[in-house]
């Protein structure tokens, strides 16, 4: 997964990234949200385990490219500043709201960018990427009723350092390899943070379990993924694919914890998944 591969495998790569959010998404929600774990700890947890995977990954098949990829520190920090930010704004918000506020921020942060250096997508780009804007939002806004500033301000820096972490993973060469060096470069961050807010540590095997879940095959493999898919898409299309994780771990949820299938989320999958469909095959990839 280390050269710029076919668009047919660039396909399978996003649409692979986009199910490891979901999955992700999940663990996440199930951890936090049953508070079978605190933030901190959910966090260090993740990295750490994402970081030995990686490693291990990257050893076993990619030893050549160990040295050939240097240490990227800024990447590292928009990862740790991600994966902390994430875990303690789903203290506060609802489901729905955090989605938006975090993809929002991620379009916004993606876009933004990619304009400023020239990039002009298509029209019908434009239409769909509307068209996915205004699924989104209608999928969630039942549940926009005044969020807590605090945790509105947490998820929207988690997108932004999301956004820019998929931005600089464009021009990377060897995916798996820089993925877990920056997993890595994420670790003295989250020991610092753990070890001062050691006091408010909560733990069970459960939220345990589900944090090195997330770490390992959610987060790590899959950002591992996603960085070999955005060598084949443009920063619009990198953005606007990532609209349809919501609807994913939606559908996640009624197959694995037995939520209702409405038709409120079929109206909101069906815009989102359509405009996304409009956005990516606009062009070719």
């Amino acid at each position: 997964m280390d050269t710029h591969d076919r668009p047919h495998n660039i396909l399978l790569y996003t649409l692979l990234a986009l199910f490891a959010f979901a999955a992700n998404s999940l663990f996440c929600r199930m951890a936090l949200g049953g508070q079978l774990i605190d933030g901190a700890s959910f966090t260090m947890i993740r990295l750490i385990s994402g970081a030995i995977t990686l490693a291990s990954i990257s050893f076993l098949f990619k030893k050549s490219t160990w040295q050939a990829v240097r240490m990227d520190y800024f990447s590292a920090g928009l990862l740790f500043l991600y994966a902390i930010t994430f875990s303690f704004a789903y203290q506060y918000l609802t489901t729905g709201t955090g989605a938006l506020i975090l993809f929002g921020a991620v379009q916004a942060t993606m876009i933004s960018v990619a304009l400023w250096r020239g990039e002009r997508p298509h029209f019908i780009e434009w239409i769909g990427l509307i068209f996915a804007i205004i699924g989104l939002i209608y999928l969630v806004f039942p549940s926009l009723n005044a969020p807590p500033l605090l945790g509105s301000l947490l998820m929207a820096v988690a997108g932004i350092a999301w956004g820019g972490y998929s931005l600089r993973g464009r021009g990377v060469h060897h995916p798996i390899t820089a993925t877990a060096k920056n997993f890595i470069g994420t670790l003295p961050f989250t020991i610092i943070v753990s070890a001062i807010l050691w006091q408010t540590a909560t733990y069970s095997v459960q939220g345990i379990v589900l944090a090195i879940l997330s770490g390992a095959f959610a987060s790590g493999i899959g950002y591992a993924i996603w960085y070999t898919a955005l060598t084949g898409l443009t920063a619009t299309r990198a953005a606007t694919v990532q609209l349809s994780v919501p609807i994913i771990a939606a559908m996640a949820g009624i197959i694995f914890l037995g939520e209702v299938l409405s038709l409120h989320l079929f109206i909101s999958s069906t815009l989102i998944l359509g405009g996304i469909g409009l956005a990516v095959f606009a062009r070719k990839l």
